[in-house]
């Protein structure tokens, strides 16, 4: 079925504005936005609030007064009821996943075919933590189908008690449009290139500020290069200037970017760091590939299922300086082994990321669970 004849509406599970490369979807937030910036093709439900301030705290206080009318469940009711979708489907857990759940057991037996999509963390870490470990049970059994990024959250799935089927796994951010970042590559082969990059991500599960003590370990290697922090929070920017003024490596903290100007980054950067202590498969990682970045990546995440450590990346411990600071020093000393695993990451690449492509699989994705329904 031609993309155009989908009928595709959005249930938001927060107040957020409509990103602007939305297009030809109906939108259902409990108040509606602005239209400036948004494709024309874009619909927009809901109520107007002129304020931007107030829409939370007065979304908050109807739905505390009228919770059978106002809450996301019973609102994500009504909309089901209205349109009579042929297939729900739940884009992470935690928020999407939960939310499902609830609309689903107020309905009963009339829910749709239900799939459910698990991102990053879900079901790796948040299944290990007692708050949520039965409400991904719950989901995982009401659901019908399931999606993942890797086999290994797959295995997982089953082991929280999901019967249904399992869809196949493709990376959640869609793939790359390919033949058009080239331009973004730095000219050169990859060992030429004097940036180093690291995520800036440091909570609940970045690593961020491990990264930085790896970085201050093997300081005296680092002369001549310079140190770029993407997506980092104050804590990161802090220990950032302090780490560069007691070595003196230049360390840049990199502001908020378009997503082309990340992927010139990684096209300009020799090595792309990210740490976190439960991943799937990290974006930035598949950025890094894209554009020739040699990777070293926590090993708590999927990355073993599409580079080989030693080879293509270095997997590392994400909470462990010393062994990030001497993957970083082989890294750097290496040039045949960052110029080959920059050949083969291309080749994975190709075969396996090309937007065209996964776009195909997932409209074939879509046009299996409506066919399934129909011959029941």
């Amino acid at each position: 079925m031609p993309r155009d004849k989908w009928d595709i509406h959005l249930f938001p599970v927060d107040e957020t504005h409509p990103h602007q490369s939305l297009n030809k979807v109906t939108v259902h937030p409990f108040f509606r936005r602005p239209s400036g910036g948004l494709d024309p093709s874009l619909v927009q439900t809901g109520w107007w609030f002129p304020f931007d301030k107030g829409r939370t705290r007065f979304s908050a206080g109807l739905e505390k007064m009228w919770p059978n009318k106002f809450s996301q469940s019973s609102r994500l009711v009504s909309k089901i009821q209205k349109i009579k979708p042929d297939i729900v489907h739940s884009l992470e857990i935690q928020h999407a996943g939960y939310l499902t759940l609830e609309a689903r057991e107020k309905l009963g037996g009339e829910f749709p075919p239900w799939i459910a999509t698990n991102w990053g963390s879900d079901i790796y870490l948040f299944g290990r933590l007692s708050e949520h470990a039965d409400r991904i049970r719950r989901v995982l059994s009401a659901c019908n189908y399931y999606t993942c990024e890797c086999q290994r959250d797959v295995k997982l799935a089953w082991s929280f008690g999901f019967k249904g089927e399992a869809l196949p796994t493709l990376p959640n951010s869609g793939g790359f449009a390919l033949e058009k970042l080239e331009k973004f590559r730095g000219v050169g082969p990859t060992s030429s290139r004097r940036l180093i990059l690291l995520k800036g991500y440091q909570g609940w599960a970045g690593r961020a500020l491990v990264g930085l003590r790896a970085i201050e370990l093997c300081a005296d290697k680092l002369r001549g290069y310079r140190i770029g922090v993407f997506s980092s929070g104050r804590d990161v920017q802090i220990a950032a200037e302090l780490v560069s003024q007691t070595t003196g490596i230049p360390i840049e903290i990199i502001p908020y970017c378009s997503h082309e100007e990340m992927l010139r980054l990684h096209g300009q950067a020799r090595i792309s760091i990210g740490l976190s202590i439960s991943d799937a498969i990290s974006t930035s990682l598949l950025e890094a590939m894209v554009m020739g970045s040699f990777p070293i990546q926590s090993n708590t995440s999927c990355a073993y299922e599409w580079v080989q450590h030693n080879e293509t990346a270095l997997l590392v411990h994400p909470e462990d300086p010393q062994v990030i600071a001497n993957a970083i020093q082989l890294a750097i000393s290496d040039d045949p082994l960052v110029d080959h695993a920059s050949d083969l990451n291309h080749r994975t690449i190709l075969n396996r990321l090309n937007y065209t492509v996964i776009q195909s699989q997932v409209i074939s994705m879509y046009e299996k669970v409506l066919n399934h329904r129909g011959t029941n």
